[in-house]
C-alpha cells in the first residue's frame, strides 16, 4: 500500500451550510440600525442563516493614535 492518507469511510456531504464570522464595534446609539442591516443582508429564511450575539465592549482604544472610548469607533 502506499503511503498516502486513508480514509476509514465514504466521503459524505453532511448538509452543512458554508458559515462567516463578522465582528463590527458600534456605538450603542448606533447597535439598533447595525442589527437591522445585519438582519436585511443575511436573513434567508432558512436553517443556516446564524445568530447576532451583542457584548458590552468595556473600552476601545486606537492604537495608532491613543484615542478611547467614542473617538476610536
Amino acid at each position: 500500500m502506499g503511503h498516502g492518507p486513508r480514509y476509514r469511510g465514504p466521503k459524505m456531504d453532511a448538509g452543512f451550510v458554508p458559515k462567516v464570522s463578522i465582528r463590527v464595534c458600534v456605538s450603542e446609539k448606533d447597535k439598533p440600525a447595525a442589527v437591522e442591516a445585519i438582519l436585511g443582508a443575511a436573513r434567508t429564511g432558512e436553517v443556516g442563516d446564524g445568530k447576532i450575539f451583542i457584548y458590552p465592549v468595556a473600552e476601545v482604544i486606537r492604537v495608532r493614535t491613543g484615542e478611547t472610548g467614542a473617538a476610536a469607533l
